[in-house]
């Protein structure tokens, strides 16, 4: 009994010491509701405060366009303004004219000259007639202006003068000045003469004169105050818009004022007479004349505290690490999923402020920094050769570029030519030592600075990275280039700053992003500066699903709209055409990579954007983009398009015969020409987009004449099925491939096997030029076949040559069947070597040496033009010069044309 009892308490026990268990577990095993509350408050701050940024930059957005929508109208209103005035302006001086008033100061001069002078003729008493109609009309009937340039005002002369003069004068007085005075004053009046007061004539004059000024200034202020407001308001120059506005001069004394007022007018009237002609005659010279004033007011306007972000370009060699760097920044596997690993197009990535931040959390003194610029464009260039013009193209849009170089190759092909485009377009660049991991015993440390990095690694470390150092520096020292780690305390503006960096591992990374942010603000700012003059580049023309053909554009600078009108330049000349979307890609995604893309109305660079309109299929890649603000500025803009278009257009030039090249974008397309430029391969047709029975008629013209020129070179693009079909009916050759070099290999090697195919076909037609001398102590066998010992004194010999003697008259001894030399037999022999050769007869009787010929005979190939063009077309490369050079001796031997 007693055990049964203790075998209770244990149980019992046990019992006690899991309840607390259990109640541990429970307590771990529910959260609490406190907490799950708590939880569900963030997420909801997280999901308003999202919300509302959204509604933010949507009531900026709108905002934006209210004050473009009120610009735009108030643009309107200022023109209609001032076209009503110009109006105004010239119905008074055609009333003027009409009433026969003198409109220019020189009118008004030659008017008070011809009253003086009519003054001065009465005061002698002359009687002045009134000009007739009749004599208006044989004098010419219509009024006719005198030059407006300015003439001197003739001065008074004393009254005693003129009496004398008018006593010696009186009776020579010709009918023609009469004529000529009444004429002038009948021209400059109504044609009623009105009674003049007698007395001093140059009183009278004068009078005269004073009236016509005081009237003239005061017509001339009625009519400005007519359209002026009687308070004078200043007002802003309204934007879009030139306005000019010229101080009045008081008036001081009435002669001097009126004169100055005068001069003022008349200059005025005659610059508005010729603005005025100008809108008549040329709005193309006011438009352009608009927009320059556009730009240089723009440029102006520009705020070093407003920049934009940087375009940051990232240059190097194939294989250097270029999208790893970026997909390090990015977080992102964009380099996973290209071709062979290889960038093949052009990308842009922005790099917010936030990512920025992050990358560089370990870097004390960076997060310190203010940062001014919005974030960093990202350009990725592919490094592959062939791709010179993507690299050259994204190089020109960007402000600082990224130099990736491989620490265990140093400085590579692709890496040269990105120096040289660098220091061509005068461009600021940092040098990434990149693949720093990859020096033995290595360790990362991704959390720290890489000047740490490097003092924790191990001597043997430090001391190859050390010695690769010093190479990769001497490298830079043979291009004329002085390079220093980056925090070595030397002038920047002599030395290239260099940064170690593993994008694998991530060293580094952080002060690679701080040291392109901190030389941008401090080096770039009156660059960045953002201006409302857009400026933008196609980096490439491609084919988007669910939005056709669209265009990656590189925002620079300026605002890009939606409905805004868009001049590019095509493969047909420039096209005009509304923006219908604007699309980009979320922020630290690839602009080429498929993503789900963001909708906008207007974007404000720098950005990558995605543009989707009509008619894109022939824009140019590499080209700039013009944007009309009004339908008159599309001619100018066209224009400069059309210089633009001629550039980009001479690169590619079609030959009559060539092989047909298709690919997905003209970036690519570019490459592929230029390659087959170098190659000397020629190319009559390109297309950009997937391959159709129409391109396999238009390749299969070429077997008509060449067989080896009817080849499609299919780059990233689909067959049509129906096509392939055809293609394999008529024999044309399609060669696709997703990496550029691969499809070049393909062709080659196509083009190898029919060279070698053509080469077997005529290897018994061609013929290799040959002289040979005979060495008498060699004669093995006097008859046929002959075996003889010979020395090559010119050319090659080969079996099958045909053996001719031209000193016996042209006498054919036979073809070489084979060649030895040391019993051993060879298939050729060069000038110098002496060989045996074994000759038999074909058909005819056979020849004897010793006979027929002796060892003072020379023996030569017989050729003839068949051979020598077999030779030519097929066996070129197998001839040196002075083969060449035998085989012309022999031609004029043989007389062959």
């Amino acid at each position: 009994g007693e055990g049964k009892d203790e075998g209770d308490d244990k149980k019992k026990k046990k019992k006690k010491k899991k309840k607390p268990e259990e109640e541990k577990k429970s307590k771990v095993k529910k959260p609490g509701k406190a907490m799950l509350a708590k939880m569900k408050e963030q997420m909801e701050a997280l999901r308003l405060e999202q919300k509302k940024r959204e509604e933010e930059e949507l009531a900026r957005i709108r905002a934006e366009e209210e004050a473009e929508r009120k610009r735009l109208e108030e643009l309107r209103l200022e023109e209609e303004r001032k076209e009503k005035k110009r109006a105004k302006e010239r119905e008074r001086k055609e009333r003027r004219k009409a009433e026969g008033k003198p409109v220019t100061r020189a009118e008004r001069e030659k008017h008070a000259r011809a009253q003086a002078q009519l003054e001065a003729l009465k005061a002698q008493g002359v009687v002045v007639p009134l000009r007739t109609a009749e004599h208006q009309e044989t004098k010419g009937g219509k009024v006719q202006y005198v030059s407006r340039q300015r003439q001197k005002k003739p001065k008074p002369q004393p009254a005693a003068s003129e009496s004398d003069q008018a006593s010696e004068t009186t009776s020579t007085v010709s009918s023609e000045q009469q004529d000529e005075a009444a004429s002038v004053i009948s021209e400059t009046s109504s044609g009623v003469a009105e009674p003049e007061p007698q007395g001093d004539s140059d009183e009278a004059v004068k009078d005269n004169w004073d009236d016509e000024e005081e009237e003239e200034v005061k017509d001339n202020w009625d009519d400005e105050s007519e359209d002026e407001p009687a308070t004078p308001v200043q007002s802003k120059p309204v934007k879009g818009e030139d306005v000019l506005v010229k101080p009045v001069q008081q008036q001081e004394s009435l002669e001097s004022g009126s004169e100055e007022e005068e001069e003022e007018e008349s200059s005025s009237e005659s610059e508005e007479e010729e603005s005025s002609g100008e809108e008549e005659l040329s709005a193309y010279e006011k438009a352009s004349l608009r927009i320059e004033n556009r730009r240089k007011r723009n440029k102006e306007e520009r705020s070093i505290d407003l920049l934009r972000s940087p375009v940051v370009c990232v240059l190097g060699h194939v294989d250097t690490g270029k999208t790893k760097i970026l997909d390090k920044i990015r977080r992102t596997h964009v380099q996973d999923g290209e071709a062979g690993g290889i960038t093949q197009q052009i990308g842009a990535t922005f790099v917010p402020e936030d990512a920025i931040r992050d990358q560089t959390k370990m870097l004390k003194e960076f997060s310190k920094l203010e940062m001014k610029i919005p974030g960093l464009l990202i350009i990725d260039t592919p490094g592959h050769e062939s791709f010179s013009n993507l690299r050259s193209r994204g190089s020109s849009m960007c402000d600082i570029a990224i130099l990736v170089v491989d620490i265990m190759h140093g400085l590579e092909p692709q890496t040269l030519e990105s120096l040289a485009i660098l220091q061509k377009g005068k461009t600021p660049f940092v040098v990434a030592l990149n693949k720093v991991d990859r020096l033995f015993d290595w360790r990362r440390n991704p959390n720290s600075g890489i000047r740490e990095t490097l003092k924790k690694q191990k001597v043997n470390t430090r001391d190859e990275f050390d010695e690769r150092l010093k190479q990769i520096t001497m490298e830079f020292a043979e291009q004329g280039l002085n390079v220093s780690l980056f925090w070595e305390k030397v002038d920047f503006q002599e030395y290239l700053p260099m940064v170690p960096t593993s994008a694998i591992t991530g060293d580094g990374m952080g002060d690679l992003i701080a040291l392109v942010v901190s030389n941008s603000q401090k080096n770039l700012s009156s660059q960045l500066m953002l201006s409302q003059e857009l400026e933008a580049l196609v980096l490439e023309v491609k084919v988007t699903p669910g939005h056709g053909t669209t265009i990656d554009v590189i925002l620079r600078d300026g605002i890009l709209r939606e409905g805004d009108t868009m001049i590019l330049t095509g493969t047909e000349g420039p096209f005009v055409t509304p923006i219908r979307t604007l699309l980009m890609p979320q922020p630290m995604r690839e602009l080429r990579v498929k993503n789900p893309y963001v909708h906008h109305k207007a974007i404000i660079a720098s950005q990558g954007v995605k543009v989707c309109a009509k008619d894109l299929e022939k824009a140019l890649a590499g080209t700039p983009i013009f944007v009309a603000k009004k339908s008159d500025e599309i001619p100018v803009l066209k224009d400069e398009a059309a210089v633009t278009m001629k550039r980009a257009l001479s690169a590619i030039q079609l030959q009559e015969r060539g092989v047909f090249v298709q690919a997905s974008t003209l970036g690519s397309l570019e490459a592929l020409l230029g390659f087959l430029k170098q190659s000397k391969i020629p190319y009559a047709g390109v297309n950009i987009g997937p391959i159709y029975k129409k391109d396999i008629m238009k390749a299969s013209v070429m077997l008509e004449h060449d067989s080896q020129w009817a080849v499609i070179l299919a780059f990233d693009v689909t067959v049509d099925r129906d096509a392939q079909q055809l293609a394999d009916h008529l024999g044309v050759k399609i060669f696709m491939a997703d990496i550029i070099y691969h499809l070049f290999d393909s062709f080659l090697k196509h083009r190898k096997e029919l060279h070698d195919q053509k080469r077997k076909e005529f290897e018994h037609v061609a013929v290799f030029p040959s002289k040979l001398r005979i060495l008498p102590n060699c004669v093995y066998n006097t008859k046929d076949p002959i075996v003889l010992g010979v020395v090559v004194e010119a050319g090659v010999i080969k079996p099958g040559t045909p053996i001719t003697i031209p000193s016996k008259n042209f006498l054919d001894l036979g073809v070489v069947s084979s060649l030895e030399v040391n019993h051993k037999p060879v298939e050729s022999a060069r000038k110098g070597t002496e060989v045996c050769i074994k000759v038999e007869s074909q058909g005819d009787a056979p020849r004897h040496y010793g006979r027929h010929f002796d060892h003072t005979d020379m023996l030569v190939s017989k050729i003839n033009r068949e051979s020598i063009d077999a030779v030519k077309n097929y066996f070129r490369e197998d001839l040196q010069k002075s083969d060449w050079q035998l085989m012309i001796e022999l031609k004029k031997l043989f007389q062959i044309i």
